[in-house]
């Protein structure tokens, strides 16, 4: 007999440019990862001795990110050393497997209480650093794909092609995104979800860097795009190359996290729960196409908790590169206005490993304001997979 898991919180840091010079570049990602973990026991009134375990997600798991990060910054946080923890990486989708997996274990039974979170500081180590010394995949995958993979900004590229998305309507959703975005944070509407990250310097982070509120088509349209050289452009005939750092999400630094426990644990701790989840779905795609498992992921969750998509009140669609959410849309013939209605990463920022938590955060918030029933979270992921979760607000 399974339990409910259910969310009692669920809190970030804001987005930081992941580069130097970015708001929280100075910040080791320990310590982001280790101030949103002691802000999420104290906002519940949490003995940090309760908890069972901390799941977290982390991408680049090199340098600064190295040794079990998610260990490290439990110890960092003051929690006692009996609380273990475990790093994990399904790529982009680090965090959102690191809340399936407590779900799953409170659901299970095995967990009473436990956080799902995740980290990543682009700005302090880079995309692809962990790659350095890496001889390649084996001969076993190059026989498999004789051509080799290829990056996710190809593979973007790839998707736009072939659903035929034009330049304008990439850089209309990412001018929506940041208009979105903006609009909520005028509004307060992040408020409830970020906590405020202090600097070496003494000064606090408390809003997303990332979020332009004057981005328009006009401007993105004069962006030149990203991935093209000639020997791709010879490659893949069918590409007119239409990717852009205006149509992808930004490097970002963060961290989220997101408290879990079973029903009748937040009961006894007089907690109130926000959500319960509701259903999981997780699949692997097309590794040259790599980004659209977000189809197929959605499909195996509507499937098990026999919903559609029209019972959705909330989608939170990760924006890594524009195509993929409008591909969703398209496939699912979904109300737009229901998706990323806060903006997405195009705007919010992509911070790798706390990306799945950082969706999960603003969709909580939006089903709360809006007094919807379900959300529904999913995330394409490097290697072609992706996750997809729905929740139901309580």
């Amino acid at each position: 007999m399974s339990t409910d898991a259910v969310i009692v919180d669920v809190i970030r840091t804001p987005s930081g440019r992941g580069k130097p010079g970015g708001a929280l570049s100075e910040v080791h990602p320990v310590d982001l990862l280790a101030g949103v973990l002691a802000e999420l026991a104290r906002r519940s009134d949490l003995d940090p001795a309760l908890i069972d375990d901390v799941i977290g997600g982390c991408v680049t798991q090199v340098g600064d990110q190295a040794m079990n990060i998610t260990r490290t910054a439990v110890l960092s946080a003051g929690f006692p050393e009996s609380i273990p923890a475990v790093t994990i990486d399904r790529q982009c989708g680090s965090s959102q497997q690191a809340v399936a997996f407590a779900a799953q274990g409170v659901m299970a039974g095995a967990y009473d209480v436990v956080v799902a979170c995740g980290v990543e500081s682009m700005s302090r180590v880079p995309l692809l650093s962990n790659l350095a010394g890496h001889s390649g995949s084996g001969e076993l995958l190059a026989e498999r794909y004789p051509d080799g993979l290829i990056s996710q900004g190809i593979a973007a590229e790839l998707i736009a092609a072939r659903w035929k998305f034009s330049r304008e309507e990439l850089d209309a959703y990412s001018a929506r995104s940041h208009a979105l975005a903006a609009a909520a944070a005028s509004a307060g509407d992040f408020d409830r979800e970020i906590v405020a990250v202090g600097t070496p310097g003494g000064e606090a982070v408390t809003v997303d860097e990332t979020v332009r509120p004057t981005t328009n088509v006009e401007g993105l349209a004069s962006l030149a795009p990203s991935f093209r050289s000639d020997e791709l452009a010879a490659r893949f005939p069918e590409i007119d190359w239409k990717i852009t750092p205006g149509n992808s999400s930004p490097l970002t630094d963060g961290a989220s996290a997101a408290l879990i426990m079973s029903a009748e644990r937040a009961e006894s701790l007089g907690l109130t729960p926000r959500a319960r989840f509701h259903g999981f779905g997780v699949a692997g795609s097309d590794p040259l196409l790599m980004l659209t498992g977000v189809v197929p992921a959605t499909e195996k969750v509507l499937a098990r908790t026999g919903l559609s998509v029209d019972d959705i009140d909330a989608y939170e669609v990760n924006e890594a590169f524009a195509p993929v959410p409008l591909l969703w849309q398209r496939e699912f013939e979904a109300d737009l206005t229901r998706l990323n209605p806060r903006g997405g990463a195009i705007a919010l920022g992509h911070a790798l490993g706390s990306s799945g938590t950082r969706l999960l955060a603003t969709l909580v918030n939006q089903l709360d304001a809006t007094r919807g029933r379900y959300g529904l979270q999913t995330m394409c992921e490097g290697g072609g997979m992706a996750n997809a979760t729905i929740i139901e607000r309580l």
